[in-house]
């Protein structure tokens, strides 16, 4: 099973990942979760607390040995290079879960990010076409990481929203560019609810987007999970387990 997480900012999707990733590890599975989020604390939220991980972006070294060029539009360029290694090379592993994190371009006085680009991308390719363990990828709000290639091999794009105008109607356009790359099974999330009202609000404007569960807002989540203290009788966690399961 490969899905992307995606929502608006703030909506909690970041959460949604990592409890996915603990879900599917709790059910037996080898899971590999991708920090693909240019503000990236999904290591964080699976409870990780060492030094910095150096994002896939910047390792120049590790670009120059598998892509070539040089800086700028210089150089030769390998369109396909060997990434079958990096996750286990690159990767760490937090409880269980191996944890790869891709980072941002840097455009700025670089030049060209064409090298960094294929890396990112080949690395993604091989993750959601030919690893054999569950794959969950935290994106940005869109599907900027994702090729036609890349994305019709997304089994399922979820898509976090709140009981908030802003996030639904980021859900729509994550919905309809998912649909031009050839998603063909995208679904909604909800995430804060408080009460009847909210998951009301939330179905009454999804668009016809499908609902796949509803997570209870919960003030004190974020917190724990970060420490490495989630419990598994939380209703959140058995939601998102019950998500897990119907994936």
């Amino acid at each position: 099973m490969k899905v992307a997480v995606t929502g608006k900012g703030g909506v909690g999707k970041t959460t949604v990942a990592a409890f996915l990733a603990r879900c599917w590890r709790d059910l037996g599975r080898e899971v590999i979760a991708v920090d693909a989020d240019p503000d990236a604390n999904l290591a964080g939220t699976l409870g990780y607390h060492g030094p910095d991980i150096a994002p896939l972006a910047r390792l120049k070294a590790l670009i120059q040995e598998r892509v070539g060029g040089a800086e700028g539009w210089g150089g030769f360029l390998r369109m396909n290079p060997r990434v079958d290694d990096i996750p286990e090379q690159f990767g760490i592993v937090v409880d269980g879960i191996r944890v790869l994190v891709m980072g941002t371009i840097e455009r700025g006085r670089s030049g060209c990010a064409c090298p960094a680009n294929i890396l990112l991308r080949e690395v993604l390719n091989h993750l959601l076409l030919t690893a054999r363990q569950c794959v969950v990828v935290d994106m940005e709000a869109g599907v900027e990481h994702l090729g036609r290639g890349t994305a019709e091999s997304v089994d399922a794009m979820l898509v976090v929203v709140e009981p908030g105008w802003a996030s639904l109607q980021t859900a729509g356009r994550v919905a309809e560019l998912a649909g031009h790359l050839g998603v063909r099974n995208v679904q909604a999330i909800a995430n804060k609810i408080c009460g009847g009202d909210d998951a009301a609000f939330i179905r009454a404007h999804l668009a016809g987007l499908p609902l796949l569960g509803s997570l209870p807002f919960d003030r004190e989540l974020e917190l724990a999970a970060r420490a490495g203290s989630v419990s598994g009788d939380s209703p959140f966690y058995r939601e998102v387990l019950r998500i897990a399961q119907r994936l």
